[in-house]
């Protein structure tokens, strides 16, 4: 069966920066997969790559069997940005972002049809934003405004879902009603792929995790992701005597 993603030797650089050393990695369907790494560690790069944004030094990179660039031109995967990356003056609605995830479906004159309706509604339910449906995007919370690019990946149709620190700068509801959502997007058999700094929702966020320092240091269960000798690996710390990171 074909992974939904796979990763294999991929290297990457930025002239001389090293951004991704020799990563293989497979992302299963129907599951949470937390990306865990400090700021520089290749996270991001890690998603362009998979949206076949970067072109790899070495090594490759499919999406369900196919080439990444491609498989994002189709709408296989849908992707929620890290809130800097966004100019959120754009004087677009709730319900026009959602409606993005639709390009795809309307052809060249982009007409949105009953079918796209329906589906920006039910997005925006899901997200349980259907309420602010007509506000400027850049006038919801910060927790709000990743759910609005959910909301478009599910009306897309993706697959695939690729999350960049969603849960940051979000206060505890937003993240918790993000949590839920995510769990019910991988139960509805997607796959979701999500980097965060937040290690104590980990547990209730995840199935499994990759530790990521430009390369896998380790993939597997979250409790042990957690372990102190492997967290001190990926964040350069020093392992006290008994078994704590420290600063």
């Amino acid at each position: 069966m074909t992974a939904p993603v796979s990763v294999r030797g991929l290297t990457v650089r930025y002239g001389d920066v090293l951004a991704l050393d020799d990563v293989s990695l497979t992302v299963p369907a129907g599951r949470v997969t937390g990306l865990i790494g400090m700021n520089g560690s290749g996270k991001s790069t890690l998603f362009k790559a998979v949206m076949g944004l970067v072109r790899p030094d070495r090594g490759s990179v499919s999406v369900q069997g196919a080439d990444p660039g491609l498989a994002r031109r189709n709408g296989r995967v849908g992707y929620v940005p890290q809130s800097e990356d966004v100019d959120w003056s754009f004087p677009v609605s709730v319900r026009d972002v959602v409606m993005m995830g639709r390009y795809g479906h309307q052809g060249v004159t982009r007409r949105a049809r009953p079918a796209d309706h329906a589906a920006v509604d039910d997005a925006l339910r899901r997200v349980e934003l259907a309420d602010l449906a007509d506000r400027q995007i850049g006038r919801l919370s910060g927790g709000q405004r990743k759910r609005a690019f959910v909301a478009r990946g599910i009306a897309q149709g993706a697959s695939i879902m690729l999350l960049d620190e969603p849960f940051a700068g979000v206060d505890k509801r937003s993240e918790a009603t993000m949590v839920r959502l995510l769990r019910e997007l991988a139960d509805d058999g997607r796959t979701i792929l999500v980097s965060t700094h937040d290690l104590q929702a980990l547990p209730q966020l995840a199935d499994e995790a990759v530790l990521l320092l430009r390369t896998v240091l380790f993939h597997g269960p979250v409790a042990d992701a957690l372990r102190p000798e492997n967290l001190a690996l990926t964040f350069g710390l020093d392992v006290l005597a008994g078994g704590e990171p420290a600063a």
